[in-house]
């Protein structure tokens, strides 16, 4: 068996751009977080590699290795057709959690193949350590703050369209941020694999120019921001978007009433003990009558009172304030643009 080529961290990922990325570890391994790209040609199935680890730890290592040839005997055949298959110009990355026997295993099969493999020194804890580092660089960062309901991700949407680098953090996390930010949108990805993701996202945009983000806590539902990352963005210059109630209103209305009661119900009982027991019954019966406006304004009151509390976490001179008495996306989009002038970088 000829060495295995091995690349570190940043190679590994430069090459990832025209290169497939196979994972090898366990299927639940990579559905916890992987490389985004990658392919999973697992060396054991979930059940496979728990009976390996119980016989390493009850007969040692070499009983462990013998297990596990056992159980990857038959199945050999069929991981290097999945490899070949997915391989470019006879070429493949692979990688394990540690870069250790499992990616050695599975690059000594792929080169029965004529595969050219090459191992991700460190394996995907490398990988996992690298991209936390990178999320914890400090950029210009623009945060575009604002009570609920004020439409941020369609006016960060419009700055992008006028030529400005945006994040879509939301888009990331496949939920809004509120109780409610669950409803119409896919299953969320794990925190891990939120990271992953974001990091694809941080190396796109120009690190010389600045990037807007929509301030967020530090969890989008039930994903959690990288600490630094979050940290960086608490200190980082932010625009507050104020808009009246009555003005936010129609727009909620608008993107909340199409959803099924019970999912509505659902949301408020989420937020229950915050809301109070009187508000919450009453949040309840209007949304039983179809008074939308009313349920929302009633959660508003709370999430208003949430979100106002939270500046108090940021640096006074780090916030711009502009008001608004229209809910128009171009008009207000143009408003925070121009306080953004007033940066001092």
């Amino acid at each position: 068996m000829e060495p295995v080529s091995k690349l570190d961290v940043t190679s590994f990922l430069m090459r990832a751009e025209i290169i497939p990325v196979v994972d090898v570890r366990s299927p639940s391994e990579y559905h916890a977080g992987h490389i985004p790209g990658a392919i999973n040609i697992p060396l054991f199935e979930d059940s496979e590699r728990e009976a390996v680890g119980i016989e390493f730890k009850k007969e040692g290592k070499k009983k462990a290795i013998l297990k596990g040839l056992d159980l990857m005997g038959p199945t050999m055949s069929g991981k290097l057709k999945n490899a070949l298959a997915v391989a470019v110009e006879g070429k493949l990355l692979v990688h394990c959690w540690r870069g250790g026997m499992r990616s050695e295993a599975m690059a000594w099969l792929f080169s029965l193949g004529d595969i050219e493999t090459y191992m991700l020194e460190g394996g995907y804890k490398a990988y996992r350590n690298h991209i936390l580092d990178g999320l914890s660089e400090k950029r210009r960062i623009i945060i575009l703050g604002g009570l609920t309901g004020t439409g941020k991700t369609h006016i960060l949407e419009y700055i992008r369209n006028s030529g400005n680098q945006v994040i879509d953090l939301e888009g990331i996390a496949k939920h809004k941020g509120s109780a409610f930010g669950a409803l119409g949108q896919p299953p969320q990805p794990s925190t891990e694999q939120f990271g992953n993701q974001l990091f694809v996202e941080w190396t796109l945009v120009d690190s010389n120019m600045p990037v807007w983000l929509e301030d967020e806590s530090r969890n989008i539902g039930t994903v959690f921001l990288p600490d630094r990352f979050h940290s960086n963005m608490q200190n980082a210059p932010t625009i507050i978007l104020l808009l009246d109630i009555k003005k936010r209103l129609p727009r909620l209305i608008k993107e909340y009433s199409i959803f099924p009661p019970e999912a509505l119900y659902s949301s408020i009982l989420k937020i229950s003990k915050r809301l109070g027991g009187d508000n919450t019954t009453d949040a309840l019966k209007a949304v039983e009558t179809g008074d939308f406006a009313k349920a929302i304004e009633i959660t508003l009151n709370y999430y208003d009172k949430a979100y106002l509390f939270g500046i108090k976490k940021k640096k006074p001179g780090n916030i711009i304030y502009v008001t608004s008495e229209t809910d128009d996306i171009g008009e207000n989009a143009q408003k925070v643009m121009k306080a953004a002038e007033k940066i001092v970088w």
